[in-house]
């Protein structure tokens, strides 16, 4: 099974000091391995700042960058542009790791984007392991969730976790707001 366009959210059984208490969001996974992004880590500099760095035109975009993984790689950006997607991820969700169609969206207002600096990946079978020993939950990706407030997401997904497991196929409107009487 391919848990692309899934949340993983790491347990606490995960050891790996760099996933305690994230939310990544699976890009792309198969025999080959998978590719991720953390969801709730935001690093110190603005897109701006960084814009200054790479030698690109410069840019006013306020927005901080985020830290999608411990691997190096191309900065990738969520966002919610058909036009400048190069791959669907989720409806309504696209990916982009192309340099043109990232500098569009730094420049733009219209669509919600996030912009990470290293990315989260597993080799073949890797990940799978770690699924077996419960390392990650998993669960849907929802694209509110991409755009979400990284400081809330964690605890906000794994209560959706939690409630699935507990009571699966029901939506948490239909439960009482009084546990006692669930």
């Amino acid at each position: 099974m391919s848990f692309a366009g899934h949340l993983l959210t790491a347990s606490r059984d995960l050891r790996d000091p760099n996933f305690q208490r994230t939310v990544v969001l699976l890009l792309e996974h198969g025999e080959q391995g998978a590719l991720g992004v953390v969801l709730n880590r935001t690093g110190d500099s603005s897109v701006a700042e960084v814009w200054d760095h790479i030698d690109a035109e410069p840019c006013d975009c306020d927005q901080l960058m985020n830290i999608g993984g411990p691997v190096q790689g191309p900065l990738i950006a969520l966002h919610t542009s058909e036009v400048l997607g190069e791959k669907q991820v989720l409806p309504g969700l696209y990916m982009s790791l192309q340099r043109g169609s990232i500098d569009l969206l730094v420049r733009q207002d219209e669509h919600e984007f996030r912009l990470y600096s290293g990315n989260s990946g597993w080799g073949g079978g890797q990940l799978e392991e770690e699924l077996e020993a419960g390392g990650w939950l998993t669960t849907p990706a929802r694209r509110d969730e991409v755009f979400a407030d990284p400081d809330e997401l964690w605890r906000s997904v794994t209560s959706r976790i939690g409630l699935e497991i507990m009571l699966p196929g029901k939506k948490p409107t239909h439960l009482p707001v009084d546990p006692n009487l669930n």
